[in-house]
């Protein structure tokens, strides 16, 4: 009995009472930052900082001028929503009017609050309302948006990652957007079939370039990740084309090329859709084959045929896949670029192809305005 009279007692009360407000309120900043709950914490502490600044203007209205009241109204339209910022706006313009009674006429001294003071927090405001209208439209809050985006990367990325290769064999892709931004228009997917004995891979080039074309080649990854392997290697192309013809894109085509490995013998295809062609060193010789195979742009016309370009990997072979923004630019064509990708990649072939495919784009294409990618496979001797 005594146990539970100390229980209930106002102390204890208290305590859980405050402890339950410590969790509610951790938990509404936690969803409010997520995206998903009110913005009520927000507009509360925005609300405070208005009368903080508004006294702060009276107590010494040179240190602290009555245009301050814009930096609460810009953190609105960061934070708030249109209806929680008009609020916001109300507060602000009801402290600008009791600045101006309390400071005087504007003639009398420069901290004042002036005709240029209010179109400036005006100026501010309207601006923050378009911000807060536009995410409310978008559904996206800014705090998530940043996420979002990050978040699109990243799976593009761990898309376009190839499969381990067994023993006797090297891969590697890179892959460099243009301008230095984050999103391409290239990518690869990749996946091992026939029971982990066949590599087919997929090098894209959607139209556009960067940002761009960085939301189709998004859709386009996960749509040919999911095609690979799932239909036999001369289907996935005809397939992939009627996928572009069903999206109805202003900018609806792209180039593609398949390649389908037999990891074993060292055989392959290539098959492609307007991509250029890749080349393969053969170990023996020391030369360089372009390996053309003939086939439409995905996405331009419904019944395409695409056929299909047979070789092998010999032993210290080395094969390159590669899409136009590495070997063509404004100043050259496509076959003098790959007249210096070869040249290039010969200074690898004593050292070795491991990091080669980064220090072929930064040597070939390094201040190209396009996406430039590259997949580089190599059998090892």
């Amino acid at each position: 009995m005594a146990r539970r009279a100390g229980a209930d007692s106002y102390p204890a009360r208290l305590q859980k009472s405050a402890h339950r407000a410590r969790i509610a309120l951790r938990k509404s900043g936690v969803d409010y930052f997520r995206g998903d709950g009110s913005d009520w914490i927000a507009l509360v502490g925005l609300l405070l900082t208005i009368p903080a600044i508004t006294c702060g203007t009276l107590l010494n209205a040179v240190w602290c001028a009555p245009a301050a009241l814009v930096l609460p109204i810009v953190a609105g339209g960061l934070l708030l929503r249109p209806a929680s910022l008009l609020g916001l706006y109300a507060t602000a313009a009801a402290a600008l009017i009791v600045e101006s009674i309390a400071l005087g006429p504007y003639s009398e001294g420069p901290a004042r609050v002036t005709p240029g003071t209010v179109l400036v927090v005006a100026a501010c405001g309207f601006f923050g309302l378009i911000l807060a209208q536009f995410r409310a439209r978008v559904g996206v809050p800014w705090r998530r948006g940043g996420t979002m985006l990050f978040d699109l990367r990243e799976r593009i990325r761990v898309q376009s990652a190839l499969p381990r290769l067994p023993q006797g064999w090297h891969r590697e892709m890179a892959l460099r957007p243009a301008g230095g931004q984050s999103f391409s228009g290239d990518f690869v997917v990749a996946a091992r079939t026939n029971g982990g004995r066949t590599l087919e891979a997929v090098l894209t080039d959607v139209s556009g370039k960067g940002m761009d074309a960085g939301s189709r080649a998004l859709l386009l990854s996960g749509a040919f990740g999911g095609l690979l392997g799932s239909l036999p290697p001369h289907g996935f192309l005809p397939a992939a084309n009627a996928y572009l013809l069903r999206q109805d894109w202003d900018e609806g085509f792209a180039t593609s090329i398949h390649l389908v490995l037999d990891l074993e013998s060292g055989d392959y295809e290539l098959l492609s859709a307007g991509h250029p062609p890749a080349l393969q060193l053969h170990a023996g010789s020391g030369q360089w084959e372009e390996k053309a195979a003939e086939g439409p742009l995905l996405g331009v016309y419904d019944g395409a045929q695409f056929d299909a370009v047979k070789g092998s990997l010999a032993p210290g072979d080395v094969l390159m896949l590669f899409t136009d923004g590495l070997v063509e630019a404004s100043d050259r064509d496509i076959a003098e670029g790959m007249d210096r990708l070869t040249g290039e990649a010969d200074r690898h072939v004593v050292t070795g192809f491991d990091g080669a495919a980064w220090h072929l784009i930064e040597a070939c294409a390094k201040d190209v305005n396009d996406d430039r990618a590259l997949l580089l496979l190599s059998r090892r001797s």
